[in-house]
């Protein structure tokens, strides 16, 4: 072995040096920051997997946005839960006779249901912003519990699981919204964005640092938001009713996070591209209005693959013009990095109750760079018309 390294140039031990650091880097993010939710899920962390008996009554805030066949699928999951005292709230971004029907039949039935909509004509104003205002005023309890139309809880004690999270400080419980592993590309892509990008709201959260939440599966009190003045501080976006909101309001003392089994909900399968297109532009918009610096921590993460990709294909090149075991040398830090995080990213999703398209991550990592960059691009081309009005 020694024979080998002896044949190494000057150049290649200091490519070798630069590619081991950013493999340790790698491993850090992996290991430290994206398997923490893990780890304490392990060690059965109290604020993770007991549910706190409470009969503290809730309000369920359900967005809808003009859809009448996942109304008509997921609504029933929240109406049918096993808690003593809660409405349900639903206010539909766009007032669709098929969904008014499905509601008024649901309320004939279900006497804790009510419903609103935001007019379709309603202009220069985030609809989903406006349509969460509407219901959080509606609202008649202090704790307030957020969701969508496309989701639904995964088992009947979510309510009782994600206000049961709650401690004499609380003002903020993060939740997570798993993805199902669908055939097609793309399909691949959201399963995975959907599992990483939980696992930084997630990490963060439980390292005292919260920086975004889901409004698939979020809770927060009624007073904090007025407290709080509400949107006012981001009312000039479209995007933001979630993550900047979280951003703007939480800390290490008032957020707790909740991703037991039961606490969990689901995401329909997401059939519409461009309904895509337009999360991922709002999520790219908001995102530079974050506070802190944990976002540029994430963004670290990214540079840093990139980086590594660079110096393990170069070191690959290289050392098939004569130095096979340099060659050698740099296609492991990928390969090792690569399995360790299949390893990881597998059992956190297992643990969020989702799957994970393990045998596709090297690719979809290989792809992503373009992917991101395509709607980079694309979030230039907008103007600032575009985060009102068209999201």
């Amino acid at each position: 072995m020694s024979n080998f390294f002896s044949t190494f140039s000057t150049a290649e031990w200091y490519l070798t040096g630069i590619s081991a650091g950013l493999f340790l880097l790698q491993l850090f993010f992996i290991l430290y920051i994206y398997a923490r939710p893990l780890r304490l899920y392990k060690k059965n962390d109290p604020a993770t997997d007991r549910i706190i008996p409470t009969n503290t009554p809730v309000s369920v805030i359900v967005y809808a946005h003009r859809e009448p066949e996942a109304l008509e699928r997921n609504l029933p999951f929240i109406l049918e839960q096993e808690y003593p005292d809660y409405e349900v709230i639903v206010v539909n971004d766009g007032s669709d006779a098929e969904s008014e029907d499905i509601l008024k039949r649901f309320s004939l039935s279900y006497k804790h249901l009510y419903y609103s909509f935001v007019p379709v004509e309603t202009r220069y104003l985030s609809h989903k912003k406006l349509a969460l205002m509407i219901g959080i005023k509606a609202a008649k309890h202090d704790k307030l519990l957020f969701t969508e139309a496309s989701c639904r809880p995964l088992e009947k004690n979510w309510i009782a699981s994600m206000a049961g999270s709650y401690r004499e400080h609380s003002e903020i419980i993060l939740g997570f919204s798993s993805y199902g592993n669908y055939p097609g590309i793309w399909q691949k892509i959201c399963a995975y964005e959907n599992v990483a990008r939980g696992l930084q709201c997630l990490s963060s959260a439980l390292g005292g640092h919260p920086f975004f939440g889901d409004g698939r599966n979020l809770s927060y009190r009624q007073s904090l938001f007025f407290a709080h003045k509400g949107y006012s501080q981001s009312l000039n976006l479209h995007a933001g009713a979630d993550d900047l909101f979280v951003n703007e309001t939480a800390d290490g003392h008032n957020t707790r996070v909740n991703y037991s089994p039961s606490s969990i909900t689901e995401t329909d399968r997401l059939n519409d591209f461009s309904a895509y297109k337009e999360v991922k532009i709002a999520q790219k918009t908001t995102r530079k209005y974050y506070r802190g610096w944990q976002s540029a921590v994430f963004r670290l993460d990214t540079a840093g693959f990139i980086c590594l990709l660079a110096a393990s294909i170069f070191c690959i090149g290289v050392g098939i013009g004569g130095n096979w075991f340099f060659s050698l040398l740099g296609g492991s830090f990928l390969l090792v990095r690569w399995i360790i995080k299949m390893i990881v990213f597998k059992k956190s999703a297992t643990m969020l109750r989702q799957s994970f398209p393990v045998g596709w991550l090297p690719f979809i990592e290989l792809l992503l760079p373009v992917w991101n960059g395509y709607f980079a691009l694309l979030k230039t081309n907008r103007t600032k018309k575009d985060f009102t009005s068209k999201i």
